[in-house]
């Protein structure tokens, strides 16, 4: 088994990390670059950053706090959010992304992520769907329906297909964040995060859904997903106990789920 990752995920609004329930109710929990400064010395593996609002707002991303986070943090560093070509793309980097996330912009324009993978590498162009169960019908075969602008647009996309064009294109990992699952810490939605794992041949994230450590080793047990974002567990307001990155891979190293050792 390959060495697993665990990712944090911010959705930021106006420089502040924000945590919703089913993409709705965003709650304000802290600044971004306090909270991702306090995981990174956590020895967390990666940290991605959505700025939320940017795409509906039509604007470009928020490359003030992008930079601010690029500068306390030593992981690689995904950023998502308003991105609408290469340009876009250059600043994010420029500011410190390691990585690209590309969402809604990649449904309405797929070349982008051809663009950018030909530009950057494919190792830096990652593929972000939001994803919902809606049955099975001769339009969505897998039963799992693609929406884009934060879950409010539903695209008659089926999810599986998505995500074997996404990586046909050019994409070089693909973040799979379940509709149903995110902010309800009721575990992944192990379902299509397994199917598209198998359905493609590059890394494949797991979002939605942790709330406990169990919650992983169902996903990294039962699926290929690569990675796991589990920002419910390091910092929701609606749980009563945030966990440590250390706790979260002690007990997975412990049982034998390869992740990067605890630095001392």
């Amino acid at each position: 088994m390959i060495t697993k990752r665990l990712i944090a995920c911010f959705d930021v609004v106006d420089g502040r990390v924000t945590k919703a329930k089913n993409f709705q109710d965003n709650i304000d929990v802290e600044d971004a670059v306090t909270i991702a400064t306090r995981l990174y010395e956590q020895q967390i593996d990666e940290i991605i950053f959505y700025d939320i609002k940017a795409s509906a707002e039509k604007r470009r991303i928020d490359l003030n706090t992008v930079k601010r986070v690029g500068e306390e943090v030593f992981v690689p560093f995904t950023v998502g959010g308003g991105i609408r070509n290469i340009v876009d793309m250059y600043d994010v980097l420029k500011a410190g992304a390691e990585k690209i996330s590309i969402d809604s912009m990649a449904v309405r324009n797929p070349n982008i992520i051809t663009d950018g993978s030909l530009a950057f590498g494919s190792q830096c162009i990652v593929l972000s769907m939001q994803v919902k169960n809606v049955g099975k019908s001769e339009k969505i075969p897998s039963g799992y329906e693609v929406a884009i602008d934060g879950a409010r647009v539903f695209t008659g996309m089926d999810a599986i297909e998505w995500a074997i064009r996404g990586e046909a294109l050019g994409a070089g990992e693909i973040c799979v964040n379940s509709i149903d699952g995110d902010g309800t810490m009721a575990g992944y939605d192990l379902d299509i995060t397994g199917r598209i794992a198998k359905a493609v041949n590059i890394p494949v994230i797991a979002s939605g859904g942790a709330g406990k450590v169990s919650h992983l080793f169902d996903l990294f047990l039962q699926t290929e997903a690569s990675a796991a974002i589990i920002s419910s567990m390091l910092y929701s307001p609606r749980i009563d106990k945030n966990y440590l990155v250390s706790e979260i891979k002690e007990e997975l190293l412990l049982n034998g789920i390869p992740m990067h050792p605890i630095r001392n």
